[in-house]
């Protein structure tokens, strides 16, 4: 079996994924870099070839070539972003199929899963529980509006093609009081990622951070009051590999944000089996494998699931296409991952597919 994949060089998910190879007796992978592909550079697969692609990462040429030039820590771009990157992964696709190589996953899948509008529609199209979703907000005037007619002062508002919270916005309302917390910088006319949550408290900033987050389009969804775990608020990340939900990490945090690179801590995850019960426990399995259900043509998901508070209800936040990146992190007892990593996992199935 030969293997390619489309990543970054240094980067580590195609490194992580390259030792998963090697472990397990494969031919080290072909590494395509990701900024050869989005300049238009010819594509050569071999007949047979397994063609695997991961995420661009933080490559700054590469996010250029997809967003367009700045700073690489601005928030936005998206929308270009997502034009750019799909439109590579339909060029990548194309040409595995024309060389006999065969592409691990499903371009269109992909798309959905970096549209969260998209995705939130086939979830809920699918029975998958959701948190409830407001329509048509363009703008913050738009936003406070069906607010209003949703009777909701508590909501998420998310860049549609965002990853990794950049730009996501915890709004409260009150009357006459409104909080914006959010790891976004506002910097004069222009938003900066940054690894440190923030509030924003004067409905002026508030407009102005939606307002410059709308031009890439918005998803905004009912801020669901989060179950908490020693104090501290949680939910968690789940990969699903063929089907089966393999790998569980807890993301524990004292702001909305759960994101380990924005001060999230990983979580006992025994104790979290424990609150649930075995019951509950299942329960919650279950709505990831449901989601992941929604995407038959990825081998690997990553599903974030909201836990409610009082630890009874659930609810598919995001679907990862790169949702993988779990260093150190092994399988489930009992599950196909056991006592392998994520790439590990997946590097068996592969190997499983091809021999069944």
């Amino acid at each position: 079996m030969t293997l390619a994949v489309v990543g970054t060089p240094g980067d580590r998910r195609p490194a992580l994924f390259a030792a998963a190879c090697r472990s397990a007796g494969l031919p080290e992978p072909r590494l395509v870099p990701w900024t050869d592909v989005l300049r238009g550079a010819p594509l050569t697969f071999g007949a047979g070839e397994r063609v695997r692609v991961d995420s661009p990462g933080e490559d700054p040429e590469a996010d250029a070539l997809l967003r367009g030039p700045g700073p690489p820590e601005r928030v936005g771009g998206g929308a270009r972003w997502h034009r750019t990157f799909t439109a590579a992964l339909r060029r990548l696709s194309a040409s595995a199929s024309a060389s006999g190589a065969r592409f691990l996953g499903d371009v269109e899948e992909i798309a959905v899963m970096f549209d969260k509008r998209l995705t939130h529609a086939r979830l809920l199209c699918a029975g998958v529980p959701v948190p409830a979703a407001l329509p048509e907000v363009n703008g913050y005037a738009a936003l406070r509006s069906r607010m209003d007619e949703a009777g909701e002062r508590r909501v998420f508002v998310k860049p549609a093609h965002g990853s990794s919270a950049s730009g996501v916005v915890a709004l409260q309302t009150a009357p006459g009081r409104v909080r914006a917390v959010t790891s976004a910088s506002l910097t004069g006319d222009r938003l900066l990622n940054s690894l440190r949550v923030r509030s924003y408290e004067s409905e002026e900033e508030v407009a102005t951070l939606v307002g410059l987050l709308a031009p890439d389009g918005l998803h905004v969804e009912r801020w669901l009051p989060k179950a908490t775990l020693g104090g501290r608020v949680f939910d968690l990340r789940v990969v699903v590999i063929g089907g089966e939900p393999t790998h569980v990490v807890v993301r524990t945090s004292r702001t909305p944000m759960t994101n380990l690179h924005l001060g999230g801590a990983r979580g006992d995850l025994g104790a979290v089996r424990r609150a649930l019960g075995e019951d509950g426990w299942k329960r919650a399995m279950d709505v990831c494998a449901r989601a992941a259900a929604c995407f038959p043509g990825s081998p690997m998901v990553g599903v974030d699931l909201l836990v409610g508070f009082g630890l009874k209800r659930f609810a598919v936040c995001e679907v990862n296409a790169f949702g993988d990146l779990l260093p150190g992190l092994t399988g489930l007892p009992g599950s196909s991952g056991e006592g392998l990593d994520t790439y590990g996992a997946q590097v068996r199935a592969m190997v499983q597919a091809c021999t069944t």
